[in-house]
């Protein structure tokens, strides 16, 4: 279990390629989430900027991870999260997870990325070509973690 929190790029294939082969895994499920423009009434986003408290993000993480492996025989996940000012269409995060059969590896890889969205205390500024503001938590986001209830 790996999670890394970091300001620079990240080349997802080429990390799943090196654990890949630390396993005898029958599948692996990745998720790469980009920043996204947002037409928010003729705004532009121009930077999306992430914050975070480190050591309490890290843990917030690994915890995550540790939720998904008691649920489903897990041979690995690997997460790795972004902070700092990122530019429209870069990753902000990316997720790998192993396991002997593939529904396990999709299921993790759901669970992992909605319990992301609303469990990792990372806070997120939206910087348009007009204004900034701090975005506040999404009611789509909590309803889809309840789901794993």
């Amino acid at each position: 279990m790996t999670v890394h929190i970091q300001e620079g790029l990240f080349d997802l294939y080429t990390i799943a390629q090196k654990l890949k082969k630390l396993h005898n895994s029958g599948a692996s499920v990745t998720f790469e989430g980009y920043v996204r423009d947002f037409d928010l009434e003729q705004d532009k986003l121009d930077v999306l900027e992430l914050e975070h408290y480190p050591g309490m993000t890290e843990k917030a993480l690994l915890d995550i991870e540790l939720l998904a492996s008691q649920r489903w025989n897990l041979d690995d996940v690997y997460i790795v999260h972004r902070y700092g000012k990122l530019k429209v269409g870069e990753p902000i995060v990316g997720i790998i997870v192993f396991s002997k059969h593939r529904k396990e590896a999709f299921e993790a890889c759901h669970f992992i990325i909605d319990f992301l969205k609303t469990d990792a205390p990372f806070w997120k500024k939206e910087i348009t070509n007009q204004k900034s503001y701090w975005v506040e938590a999404k009611k789509l986001d909590d309803e889809e973690k309840k789901k794993w209830n």
